[in-house]
């Protein structure tokens, strides 16, 4: 799944994928290694599914809890005032905008 999110950040392409009992659709910005050892993605959620009933916010996934992802033809410009590209939740970073 790296290839898959890491090819979706390097394009600023949106991904979808099956997470918490619903369909997202993320622009992805951050993909690496969080302080417990758990695989995460730093996204910005632009629709869908959402368990806080919040579906247009800054949000952390679990990766091992995302199951058919797929890379959309839709591009994100990669930008948003919020981001930060030393995310403080993770220890290690695989790739990021």
């Amino acid at each position: 799944m790296n290839n898959i999110i890491c090819s979706a950040i390097s394009s600023r392409k949106i991904l979808r994928f099956y997470y918490n009992g619903g369909y997202i659709t993320v622009e992805p910005y951050c993909h690496g290694i969080g302080r417990t050892g758990n695989e995460l993605l730093r996204a910005f959620q632009i629709g869908g599914y959402s368990e806080s009933g919040n579906p247009v916010h800054w949000k952390l996934f679990s990766v091992n809890k995302i199951s058919n992802i797929s890379i959309t033809d839709e591009e994100f410009p990669g930008y948003r005032p919020e981001y930060n590209p030393k995310d403080p939740a993770m220890d290690k970073i695989y790739c990021c905008v």
